[in-house]
């Protein structure tokens, strides 16, 4: 069964740092292009950044570079999202997903093959 689960929300102060997880099972990360996504209340889902399958980093949201960094741990199968700085509009349902055999971060979200369920992250004041 392919499947992606995130893990590492929570709740955090605004200033705060958290370190998001998207494990992988039934396929390898390696080569494909991995995605983290976030979605707000009463707000569309929005792309926050990727990592093609050869290595590339495209930010969907300018702004939060700088601040948010992902990374990919073949060995583990997973790729990693390090927040630093939240704040309170930040929070969101942060997703990942996959799209296979991206070597190139894809500009649209129907083209990744594969979603997990989510992780709630809430920063407060």
């Amino acid at each position: 069964q392919l499947q992606l689960v995130e893990s590492g929300g929570g709740l955090v102060q605004s200033g705060g740092s958290l370190r998001l997880s998207c494990a992988a099972s039934g396929f390898t990360l390696d080569g494909s292009a991995t995605g983290w996504f976030r979605q707000a209340p009463g707000l569309e889902r929005e792309g926050v950044v990727c990592i093609g399958g050869s290595g590339g980093i495209t930010y969907y949201t300018n702004s939060l570079k700088g601040r948010f960094t992902i990374s990919r741990a073949n060995a583990e199968n997973t790729v990693y999202l390090q927040m630093n700085s939240l704040q309170p509009e930040d929070s969101a349902i942060y997703y990942c997903a996959v799209d296979f055999g991206g070597a190139a971060c894809p500009g649209k979200q129907r083209t990744f093959d594969v979603w997990g369920r989510g992780t709630q992250v809430t920063v407060f004041q």
